[in-house]
Formats: C-alpha cells, sequence, structure tokens
C-alpha cells in the first residue's frame, strides 16, 4: 500500500499540496523547538501525564519528520499520508482542551477563535491524506477482486 498506479496522485496540485503540507509540519515543529515553545507547552492538556515541554519537543520532532518524509519519501506517499493523518488526530484532543479550557494560545483568546480551529484539525486530516493519494490507493484497492 506503499504507491499506487492511479496517475490523478501524481498530478501536481497533489504536488504542490504534499510540498506546502511538508513545509508547514517542517515550520510547527520548527517553532516547537525554538520559538513558540511557551505557547506550545501552553496547548498540552493538564491530563497528559508527561513534561509538557518533553511533549513539545517530542512533537516538535516528529512534525519535522514528517514533514521531510512527505516531501522526501514519494514512493511511500501513501503510507506518509496515513501517518501524518493519524498524528492529526492524535493532536486533537490537545485542540478540544484549548478550547473547554479557554486557553489563549497563537492569538486564539476568544471562546469563538477556540471553536473555530476545531474545524480545521479535519481539514488537515483530508489535506494528507488527498495529497498523498491515500484516498485514491484506497479506493484503488477496495475495487480490487479478492
Amino acid at each position: 500500500m506503499t504507491t499506487t498506479r492511479d496517475p490523478s496522485t501524481r498530478s501536481w496540485p497533489r504536488n504542490a499540496a504534499r510540498g506546502l503540507l511538508g513545509g508547514f509540519l517542517i515550520f510547527a515543529g520548527t517553532a516547537h523547538l525554538f520559538f513558540a515553545r511557551d505557547t506550545f507547552q501552553a496547548q498540552v492538556p493538564d491530563w497528559v501525564p508527561l513534561d509538557k515541554d518533553l511533549v513539545v519537543l517530542a512533537s516538535g520532532v516528529v512534525e519535522i519528520v514528517l514533514g521531510v518524509a512527505l516531501v522526501a519519501l514519494y514512493r511511500h506517499r501513501v503510507i506518509v499520508g496515513w501517518i501524518v493523518a493519524a498524528f492529526f488526530v492524535a493532536v486533537f484532543p490537545g485542540n478540544i482542551s484549548q478550547y473547554v479550557t479557554g486557553t489563549d494560545a497563537f492569538g486564539l483568546d476568544t471562546d469563538t477563535g477556540r471553536l473555530i480551529r476545531l474545524f480545521f484539525q479535519p481539514l488537515l486530516i483530508a489535506w494528507a491524506l488527498w495529497c498523498t493519494g491515500a484516498f485514491a490507493a484506497l479506493r484503488a484497492r477496495s475495487r480490487q477482486p479478492r
């Protein structure tokens, strides 16, 4: 399930979107490690049983690795897409916690702003699955005779 023969997955819009998402993840991961650590620590829910700085540093490294993988591992883009989507699902409880607890971060200083942000996480998941061809690979696999 690492590649697909569907030519639509090799289109320039998908490749551009994959590169853009990879760049976004690399930038966000770098922010975790260097210039926005305090802001990211504010988003780690209190119920996470780990040191907040460790969570921020580890998630920053993961984001950088995922961003590089999106850009560099073309042959494995489908599995990378599923992993990136899973990562976005895994961090979603932090976004929910930020909304529920009213934690200000990244300019999100109103309940409305924090609520609107929640709707962007599913879009990031869909973006990862679309730009890597993961959706197309799943459809192609389901169409194969068994």
